[in-house]
């Protein structure tokens, strides 16, 4: 028998039919196509396709009897209007058998996720949910955010409702052991240790300040903590902290304090109290006409990872249990659920919910509602949360509203972003070269917070923007390193633009990573062919390109952003190159103000006559002492 997760568990080759009805787009012809499916129907579970006349498929259902329920679609007295538009463009249905009901639930939830059909329930946001990872594969394994297919050895705990909440708790574990965060080139080509290290953000054991034992315990502490033992870890630290200090070595202890307190720290600032409560999801559901907030709560090793809001798309006139069966069957089709699956009301197909999802997972499932106690209130956390975020998408009436939400979507970001930084250069043949930084947010662009970067770098060859790009992000993000890691000012951004292609992006990226950087949500805007506006190519991190419609109102606001920090940046080297033109060689002598600036140009005519000037020259000119006379003819002939 195959597994849960084996790949030829439904095998439609052996299991799927179609009868084909004919084109004419009508309620009869469509009764028809399903009558002639009924012909052939056996009794057993399974998943049905009702498909229109190219072939695309309108619906995807399951059944435990795919006679009786497919039979159910030609009472047509008893079909709501939804339904009966659905069968009226009906012509052609696929079938495939199944095992049992559970099965059927499960192919369902694929087969809707695959063919996104325009009559189910849709889960709209299907991003794939990040991981910490904690690897296994070096002798000093290092902590990261993760995505995707969990291929790489380590430990992954999760899933986290959102990239804030992993960066979050990643900053936690920094603080709190040490770990490095670094990839293992930058790793292995260190020769002192980096900015993280001087903010007690790492143990730098890329240049052996810390012991691979020492950091093996510290590797086990963030396990035991991720694994939600964090009492045991206190109290570790706290007999920690007590020796040092009896062995007078208070440094160690004053160390062992912060830890603590950023430990107590954590543990005081869960938005959750779920202390006590086994691996559970929690979701609520609230409703307003035809749109639907379905709120999530993840709850790992008694700490909470998170929250999120979901809307699924296509729920008009649909129960709501239904719509939230649907749902989480879509949720948990790629990532395996916990043991306990916490709901705001019973569903009628609860049983066979918790089947499917224990079939699914290999383990017991179970799925409740709860009546008392913790679990109960965290519910009704859950459901305000639910109702509150769906009052804040039907106040998002207006145009900029509608544009964000769409933005992120789009660019596939956790929630709209507070602040979008965006950068550019800007030089002539490598000449007064500077880098812009603009910044925006929701009500508009935040011109108090630009920042213009002159380019100081020796080794940067003049007109090489990568390096000028790599220089302008080191800077800003080393300092806020220094000024605010915990990210608590509101001035890291949620989003970075940057203006260039991939090897802008790589650039940028080496940039971050070089001071431990690695958790900024970041894409570059290159111009499309010819460099022509509405042809932009948006290039993600992870080598993804994107190109939206021409009209696209998302891609006029994006333009806007790029434009903005395009004419900053060639302001702020504007003002760079005419400073250089009204610059003498006057002004670099120690001790020459303005005026007497003034009155030897006054007296020479130029700069280069005064610096051919001989010393009596100099000293007979007028409002020059001697003493001046003598600075400058020092200066110029020293």
């Amino acid at each position: 028998m195959s597994g849960p997760q084996s790949p030829d568990r439904f095998n439609e080759e052996k299991a799927t039919y179609s009868v084909r009805g004919n084109e004419t787009p009508d309620l009869e012809t469509g009764m028809e196509a399903i009558r002639e499916t009924l012909n052939t129907l056996p009794t057993r579970p399974g998943v049905y396709r009702m498909q229109d006349s190219r072939g695309d498929v309108l619906y995807v259902g399951k059944a435990r009897s795919l006679k009786n329920r497919v039979g159910s679609y030609v009472q047509m007295n008893r079909l709501p209007h939804r339904l009966l538009r659905m069968v009226a463009q009906t012509r052609s249905m696929t079938i495939v058998t199944t095992g049992s009901e559970a099965e059927a639930l499960l192919l369902e939830a694929q087969l809707i996720k695959k063919f996104r059909p325009a009559y189910n329930v849709l889960l709209r946001d299907d991003k794939s949910f990040p991981f910490i990872l904690l690897r296994e594969d070096h002798d000093f394994p290092r902590i990261q955010k993760h995505r995707g297919a969990q291929k790489t050895k380590g430990k992954y705990f999760g899933p986290f409702a959102s990239a804030g909440s992993v960066n979050q708790t990643l900053n936690a574990l920094q603080k709190l052991f040490l770990l490095r965060s670094c990839t293992d080139s930058f790793f292995n080509n260190r020769s002192r240790p980096c900015l993280l290290y001087q903010i007690k953000r790492c143990s730098a054991p890329c240049v052996d300040r810390i012991t691979k034992e020492d950091y093996a315990e510290l590797v086990e502490d963030s396990r035991n903590f991720l694994s939600g033992k964090s009492t045991e870890v206190q109290q570790k630290l706290g007999a920690q902290m007590e020796q040092a200090s009896e062995q007078l070595d208070f440094e160690m202890a004053a160390l062992y304090r912060d830890r603590l307190k950023a430990l107590t720290f954590i543990q005081g600032n869960q938005a959750v109290n779920a202390a006590g409560l086994p691996d559970a999801d929690i979701f609520a559901l609230a409703a307003k006409g035809s749109t639907v907030c379905i709120q999530a709560f993840f709850i790992r090793g008694g700490q909470n990872w998170g929250h999120r809001s979901f809307f699924p798309a296509h729920t008009n006139n649909v129960e709501i249990g239904e719509v939230l069966s649907s749902f989480l069957m879509q949720f948990y089709d790629r990532m395996p659920p916990p043991k306990l699956v916490l709901l705001d009301r019973d569903l009628p197909d609860e049983g066979l919910l918790a089947e499917a999802l224990g079939t699914r997972a290999d383990y017991k499932v179970s799925v409740s509602r709860p009546q008392r106690g913790d679990r109960l209130k965290l519910l009704k956390q859950a459901s305000r949360n639910a109702e509150e975020a769906l009052d804040r998408r039907l106040a998002e009436s207006s145009t900029q509203a509608k544009i964000m939400r769409e933005m992120v979507d789009l660019l596939e970001l956790d929630t709209v972003p507070d602040r979008i930084e965006i950068y550019d250069n800007s030089h002539i043949q490598g000449t007064n070269m500077v880098g812009g930084m603009v910044v925006a947010g929701p009500e508009g662009f935040r011109k108090s917070a630009y920042r213009k970067f002159n380019i100081k770098n020796p080794d940067t060859k003049p007109g090489d923007d990568f390096a000028m790009m790599r220089e302008v992000l080191e800077r800003r993000f080393a300092r806020a390193q220094k000024e605010d890691p915990d990210r608590e000012k509101g001035e890291w951004p949620d989003l970075v633009l940057i203006d260039g292609g991939k090897g802008q992006m790589s650039a940028a990226k080496d940039a971050l990573a070089e001071i431990g950087v690695e958790d900024v949500n970041m894409i570059g805007v290159s111009k499309g062919p010819d460099r022509n506006a509405g042809r932009e190519t948006f290039h993600f991190m992870d080598g993804r390109e994107l190109n939206l419609p021409i009209n696209s109102p998302v891609l006029f606001y994006l333009q806007r952003l790029r434009d903005e920090a395009h004419r900053y940046a060639i302001g702020a080297h504007r003002q760079k190159r005419a400073k250089s033109i009204g610059h003498s060689s006057l002004d670099d002598v120690p001790g020459i103000g303005p005026a007497r600036k003034r009155a030897m140009l006054l007296h020479f005519g130029t700069a280069r006559a005064v610096k051919n000037a001989s010393l009596e020259d100099l000293q007979g000119a007028p409002g020059v002492s001697a003493t001046v006379a003598q600075k400058v003819y020092d200066y110029f002939h020293g």
